[in-house]
């Protein structure tokens, strides 16, 4: 089930953003947590299967599209169909704006099924 992020969940979404390459320096880390508390635009999401969070995914809303800037799995949940999961729930939360992605995420997202528009 994906949840919108808020505050008390602060140390389990910097655990979860840490795995993306990019956000393993703790200044950067912190610095890209800033951006989801600040920005309204830039919207923050944990996956929780059973008891745990177990993924996150980080997108900035535009008005006719979405951009997918972090895209996480705890490695102990990966090739479980978890990211999958959340790109589908992304789209039905986003409904008709156009799914983009970002030089890091692409990859992945390129291998999803895409609902309406996007890459």
């Amino acid at each position: 089930m994906l949840y919108r992020y808020k505050k008390s969940l602060e140390k389990i979404a910097m655990g979860l953003l840490s795995f993306m390459p990019k956000e393993r320096d703790l200044k950067k880390l912190q610095q890209t947590m800033h951006q989801y508390e600040e920005n309204k635009d830039w919207q923050l999401f944990l996956w929780k299967e059973d008891e745990d969070y177990v993924g996150l995914a980080g997108v900035e809303v535009r008005e006719d599209s979405f951009v997918i800037h972090h895209l996480s799995v705890n490695p102990s949940h990966r090739g479980e169909g978890i990211g999958h999961k959340m790109i589908e729930k992304l789209q039905e939360i986003m409904q008709d704006r156009e799914m983009q992605a970002t030089e890091e995420t692409e990859a992945f997202i390129r291998k999803c099924p895409i609902k309406k528009g996007g890459l």
